[in-house]
């Protein structure tokens, strides 16, 4: 027992170290592609109102007169240190960026937490149930069901569930029931927008807000955990460990959950790690839809200004996501398959 605690936590380890450098690598990179888009100071160039000595001057707060490089380490000093700099885009200029970028991740961490771990449970539920009952009526609906959302685009199925929430709503109002809750049953704008009175005002109309776009974001994770879970599941069963786990006579739910799902959870859990910070950065169209307030709301303002503190913000944010993400990964696969960590 001390020998495989041991194991593991040297595993933790080792899958930190190698993060770390990962993680600067992937900063560096980030910091020459946003210093590459242009001037940041090119719109304050082109207003009267502004002097050449002020900006001369900011262009040497904010290190423009020096080289990528020299800029990179003097960046990385400061955000290390809690300094993660200030926008400089008009109308938010000298605004600190920690406090936009991590108040927008979080209202959009919020909502993706949620729905990805909805979208893997009930991905892994169905995906087992489609292999077990391979080629019934079963795999037959989640196979076309997955199919159908993956050949949806997530806007589509925004708008549909959107539209379709306004016409529910509007059923709800004509029957007099609105007064039950105080406010529309399903929200199309974000919590933030809500104004509650009570407890239970405020817990059936947040539900209602987070509703619909989880269900958006929901749609094609699901399609993806669900296939990749029928797959793996299937692939495990025909293997001759659990073959022979049958011929001993050991009973179906026992083979199947005591040695063939533990072993077919591993590339679904590889799919969540990546699909997680992808899902983490695109949630622009979902929020755009509901009128959601976060990083693709954020990420889309700092690109149209060319707010590159406020970009190198988002971006530190979303690898160092993509980073943890990828680090709980590689923990559940030697939990789930101890020769891993071993190794």
């Amino acid at each position: 027992m001390r020998s495989s605690s041991l194991n593991l936590v040297i595993y933790i380890l080792r899958r930190l170290a190698i993060s770390i450098p990962v993680l600067l690598v992937g900063t560096f990179l980030s910091f020459v592609m946003v210093a590459a888009t242009g001037d940041p100071l090119g719109e304050l160039r082109h207003n009267p109102n502004i002097s050449k000595a002020a900006l001369d001057s900011l262009s040497h707060k904010l290190g423009l007169d020096q080289g990528v490089v020299p800029r990179y380490f003097s960046w990385l000093g400061d955000f290390l240190s809690g300094d993660w700099g200030t926008s400089i885009a008009q109308g938010n200029a000298l605004q600190p960026v920690a406090p936009k970028v991590m108040a927008a991740f979080g209202v959009t961490f919020k909502l993706v937490v949620g729905a990805e771990i909805l979208a893997l449970i009930i991905g892994i539920i169905v995906g087992v149930l489609a292999a077990v009952k391979q080629y019934s009526i079963i795999d037959y609906l989640a196979t076309t069901l997955a199919f159908l959302l993956f050949s949806m685009p997530i806007f589509c199925i925004a708008i549909v569930l959107k539209n379709y929430a306004i016409e529910i709503n509007g059923w709800v109002r004509d029957l007099g029931l609105q007064d039950v809750l105080g406010n529309p049953w399903l929200r199309t704008t974000s919590p933030e927008q809500l104004k509650t009175d009570g407890v239970g005002d405020f817990i059936t109309s947040t539900i209602g807000a987070y509703l619909l776009p989880t269900l958006s974001i929901m749609a094609i994770s699901f399609a993806a955990y669900s296939r990749f879970q029928r797959a793996s599941m299937l692939e495990v069963m025909n293997s001759d460990y659990v073959r022979t786990a049958r011929a001993k006579g050991l009973a179906n739910g026992r083979v199947i959950f005591r040695h063939a799902f533990r072993n077919a959870l591993i590339p679904v859990t590889t799919l969540f790690s990546v699909n997680f910070g992808s899902v983490l950065a695109g949630a622009i169209i979902t929020e755009t839809v509901f009128n959601w307030h976060g990083m693709g709301t954020l990420l889309v303002e700092a690109v149209n200004k060319n707010d590159t503190q406020v970009m190198m913000g988002w971006l530190v944010v979303i690898a160092t996501s993509v980073i943890v993400a990828n680090l709980i990964a590689d923990l559940v696969y030697g939990i789930l398959d101890p020769r891993i960590r071993v190794g």
